[in-house]
């Protein structure tokens, strides 16, 4: 059988020179709204960045939050590149104050 074929494409590569990602880490909420595009019924969001201490213990930016940083800190991968500049994954983890 045939796989069938999405109605819609998946965005090229999103960059952050296209404003797509956040030089800091994470998607810009440009990159969230093409990403909602190409992918309808997606629930994607930008990241939670008060920190930890502005949360309220228990609300929904805080439990999101806590379950992003308790999956990312589990991502083999180093934390530097080559150059010593962080990665992709430690800026994430930076900016949701992991």
């Amino acid at each position: 059988m045939k796989a069938k074929k999405r109605s819609q494409k998946m965005p090229k590569k999103f960059s952050v020179k296209s404003g797509d990602k956040s030089a800091s880490g994470g998607l810009t909420e440009k990159g969230v709204k093409r990403y909602r595009a190409a992918n309808p019924g997606s629930k994607l969001k930008t990241a939670v960045t008060t920190p930890p201490s502005k949360l309220k213990s228990g609300s929904k930016a805080a439990k999101r939050r806590k379950s992003f940083c308790a999956r990312m800190k589990g991502v083999k991968g180093p934390m530097k590149k080559p150059n010593g500049k962080p990665t992709r994954k430690a800026l994430a983890l930076r900016k949701w104050n992991c």
